[in-house]
């Protein structure tokens, strides 16, 4: 199945130079979602998962799933206010801007073998928000896991040396790649 035809290039979006891949025509198709969740899974299938954590709100969308998957439980990651437990915060750039995210201070145990998700992969701010409020509640990551990856903002690099796994690159903000 080509993946790629299901992510749609919008320029502009949600503000000037930015080409934003949005994946509403892919969460759209059930058999696009089923393979998306599958091979996002395959590399991590026997690395004794125990947790999938994903930042609100597309992280969410194939989170739940691939936690499924792996028959690991899922964690949110959230705006702050929106937990209604204990919480531990930490805030961080965005590719056009900056935010804040939260993690439920029991959401996490020591020996929990952890697996980050989030739909896209940019400058890797919000990767990092997730492996930072994960490393603070003493869990180990295993890797991150994401569907789509915009390799010419460098977030690899800056999440190195954590195994990361993308199902579609994007080399260029080119809305014809």
């Amino acid at each position: 199945m080509n993946l790629r035809s299901f992510v749609r290039a919008v320029p502009d979006f949600p503000k000037p130079g930015i080409m934003f891949r949005d994946i509403t025509p892919l969460i759209a198709s059930p058999a696009a979602l089923r393979e998306v969740t599958q091979q996002l899974a395959q590399p991590w299938l026997h690395t004794g998962i125990t947790k999938v954590v994903a930042a609100e709100a597309r992280g969410f969308i194939f989170g739940v799933p691939l936690a499924m998957e792996l028959n690991a439980g899922f964690v949110p990651v959230r705006k702050p206010g929106k937990l209604p437990w204990q919480t531990r915060q930490f805030s961080y750039d965005l590719e056009y801007g900056s935010d804040s995210l939260e993690i439920h201070t029991d959401a996490l145990q020591p020996g929990d073998q952890v697996l980050l998700v989030d739909d896209l992969l940019a400058t890797g701010g919000t990767v990092e928000a997730c492996r930072r409020l994960t490393d603070q509640l003493g869990a180990t990551i295993v890797g991150a896991a994401c569907v789509i990856e915009l390799s010419f903002l460098k977030g690899r690099e800056r999440l190195h040396p954590l195994k990361i796994t993308s199902l579609l690159t994007y080399h260029t903000e080119d809305p014809n790649e």
